[in-house]
């Protein structure tokens, strides 16, 4: 059950991360500073192997949540949005910051990924709670 949880959560959270850049696609090409092809697309295209990377990484963050959640008695639903959320904001939004300072990007690219990091951490959290 564990492992379906885990998967469960990763895949929500990617379904999520495709609607929120799709809703931000332009300020976030915009801060990215990404050159578009006369279609309005990446350049050079995005490899298949680009989503399996992420869903993989995903899995990664997933599974460690599950992990620190059982260890921390993590189980119920309002915990489980309180601690993703918490991971989200407080971990991975930070390293976002410092990456993204140190490669001179703007401030709105922070915000952005950041923000999906904690939508999609406050999800798996639910998720994770949930299927267990």
């Amino acid at each position: 059950m564990g492992l379906l949880s885990v998967i469960a959560a990763a895949v929500v959270s990617f379904v999520a991360g495709a609607v929120w850049y799709m809703a931000l696609s332009k300020p976030w090409v915009e801060a990215v500073g990404l050159e578009l092809d006369e279609d309005g697309k990446p350049k050079g295209g995005q490899s298949p192997m680009l989503f399996a990377f992420t869903f993989v990484m995903q899995l990664i963050v997933a599974g460690m949540m599950r992990h620190v959640f059982s260890l921390s008695g993590i189980d119920s639903l309002g915990a489980g949005l309180l601690a993703g959320i918490g991971v989200g904001l407080f971990f991975i939004t930070p390293w976002i910051g410092i990456n993204n300072a140190y490669g001179n990007r703007p401030a709105k690219l922070t915000i952005i990924d950041g923000g999906y990091a904690t939508l999609a951490c406050a999800i798996m959290g639910c998720v994770l709670v949930l299927t267990s």
